[in-house]
């Protein structure tokens, strides 16, 4: 009787699993969009003392090196969904405040670089073959630092300045099984502190939103 038992009980947990993995499923994703940035204070400690100033940010979204994004998320049969996501985002500081503050070059353009780990929400299918879904994520920022002042030493180069959020809602529409097409917004926050190779110590650092509308393919399955 206890062999039956197990039997019947091994039968229905398989049952009760079959159907989750069956409708689980991953998806990749790649975006490019427009991407813009507003106003930010920077603060820069160097030889000179500590100044703080306001940067107007262009994004330039499709100059080269281009604004992009990959994401990767595991779909659970509940609609929830885990995953990773990169966005090389841009900043270049417009020709004001360059030639306000004294500064040849101050962007954050190979690129701003976000990379995070999402939490997703989706409704398959929720109307006329369209899945709303939303999402937020957690991660850290690793820009290209390339800062100069006029006449001054460069910096140029990747480095960790900080952690950074992401937020996105968007719509897909379903071409076939396995591709479709969709159109986003996202919005990301990051906390930025670079080293200067101006001098030992010396720092910039500045917090950036981005937003963007971002369109794309995915691919599941």
């Amino acid at each position: 009787m206890s062999a039956t038992l197990r039997t019947l009980g091994a039968a229905a947990v398989l049952a009760l699993c079959t159907p989750l993995v069956a409708t689980a499923e991953t998806e990749l994703s790649v975006y490019t969009g427009y991407q813009t940035a507003p106003h930010s204070v920077v603060t820069v400690d160097d030889s000179s003392g500590s100044t703080e100033f306001t940067a107007g940010w262009d994004g330039k979204s499709f100059e080269m090196p281009p604004y992009y994004g990959l994401r990767a998320t595991y779909w659970l049969p509940n609609e929830w969904g885990f995953g990773a996501e990169f966005t090389h985002d841009k900043v270049y500081a417009n020709d004001d405040t360059r030639a306000a503050n004294g500064y040849d070059v101050l962007e954050f353009t190979d690129g701003l670089n976000i990379l995070t780990a999402n939490v997703m929400r989706r409704w398959t299918d929720a109307f006329m073959g369209l899945t709303p879904y939303v999402g937020a994520g957690l991660g850290i920022a690793v820009p290209h630092v390339e800062v100069q002042k006029t006449g001054g030493v460069k910096t140029y180069g990747y480095q960790y300045t900080g952690p950074a959020v992401r937020l996105t809602a968007g719509v897909k529409y379903d071409i076939t099984e396995t591709w479709g097409v969709f159109g986003e917004y996202q919005g990301t926050y990051s906390m930025n502190k670079a080293d200067l190779d101006s001098g030992a110590g010396d720092t910039l650092e500045t917090n950036i939103i981005t937003n963007a509308l971002n369109f794309g393919v995915s691919y599941r399955f």
